[in-house]
């Protein structure tokens, strides 16, 4: 069967004279919350929660480089993570920081510190990086605190972790850092 694939692969490759692009150094990933929602959601006689937000981002590894204060500079804008800029949807209306944000598709922003990363949400979308970043398109800044962490993490990694009915944290971890930023519906 594998052969069979590859073969048809390079017919469809020879038939439009295109080739597949590489490998990307730092893959997309997707997280949830409620965390797993889409194998939850095709599970028989499972009641799952409504879906609450998303988050789409790509991975960039440590590759044994020093990641915060050179890779991300401390005090200016990165794009958590790496290429396009990372999106977060939201399925209901929550509140981050005190602030209402409505329903739907925002990109998130950082500036990095040692001590906090000011988490941005802003209401462009479909950008690649930070270069186009417009502080007047800001929907709501928080300020979280670094958590330092035993334990390194080679590629950068978001997930969602429940907080209490009603609120959730969106957790971001790479090399030695941990970021948390809490929302509520």
């Amino acid at each position: 069967m594998i052969l069979v694939l590859v073969a048809a692969g390079f017919t469809a490759t020879a038939q439009n004279g295109s080739k597949l692009p590489p490998l990307d150094k730092s893959p997309m990933d997707m997280a949830y919350y409620p965390v797993n929602y889409p194998i939850l959601r095709i599970q028989p006689n499972k009641i799952t929660e409504p879906l609450i937000a998303r988050v789409i981002y790509s991975r960039p590894s440590k590759s044994g480089r020093k990641v915060f204060g050179e890779l991300v500079e401390d005090g200016k804008v990165w794009r958590l993570g790496a290429n396009e800029a990372t999106e977060i949807e939201f399925y209901r209306d929550v509140k981050i920081a005190g602030k209402l944000v409505k329903k739907g598709r925002y990109t998130m922003y950082a500036f990095e510190n040692p001590l906090k990363w000011t988490i941005i949400i802003n209401k462009e979308t479909d950008i690649w990086g930070a270069f186009k970043y417009d502080a007047g398109k800001d929907v709501v800044r928080i300020d979280c605190p670094v958590i330092k962490t035993p334990d390194f993490t080679e590629s950068f990694t978001m997930m969602f972790e429940k907080a209490s009915e009603k609120s959730a944290v969106l957790i971001m971890d790479w090399d030695d850092v941990m970021v948390k930023m809490p929302f509520s519906w």
